[in-house]
C-alpha cells in the first residue's frame, strides 16, 4: 500500500533562517511546485528521494522529543565537518550496527539525524 515518503513538513518560527539552513547549509533546493494558494508563509524543499514542506507556526514551540527527520549522507564525516566549519552545532558520530548517526537541530530546534548507511 504504501510506497515511500512523499514528503515531512516541519514547523519553523523564522522562514528566512530554516531557508538558510535547508539551502544554504544542507544543499536542498526550494521546490517550483508550492501552491500560491498557501502564501508566504512556507517553503517546500527537494530532496533527492522527496520533500521538506516548511510552514511558518504562529505561535511556535519546538519538539523536545526525540522525534527527528533522518538525512542520507554519503560520507558522514565530511558532513560534519562542513557544517561545524559553518557555526552548526553537531554531535560526533556514532554507529549503533545499522550505520552510522550524527545529530543537530535546525534553527528552530526541530531535531535531525545525519544518517550513513553501512
Amino acid at each position: 500500500m504504501i510506497r515511500g515518503v512523499q514528503h515531512v513538513a516541519l514547523d519553523v518560527d523564522d522562514l528566512a533562517a530554516a531557508l538558510d539552513f535547508y539551502v544554504e547549509r544542507l544543499g536542498l533546493t526550494v521546490a517550483t511546485t508550492r501552491p500560491e494558494a498557501f502564501g508566504d508563509n512556507g517553503a517546500w524543499l527537494e530532496t533527492a528521494v522527496g520533500q521538506i514542506h516548511l510552514t511558518v507556526a504562529d505561535p511556535f514551540v519546538a519538539t523536545t522529543s526525540n522525534q527527528h527527520v533522518a538525512f542520507e549522507v554519503d560520507d558522514i564525516e565530511a558532513a560534519i565537518a562542513s557544517l561545524r566549519d559553518a557555526g552548526i552545532e553537531v554531535s560526533d558520530w556514532f554507529d549503533l550496527g545499522a550505520g552510522r548517526q550524527s545529530f543537530l537541530r535546525d534553527p528552530a530546534g526541530n531535531l535531525l539525524e545525519l544518517n550513513q548507511p553501512v
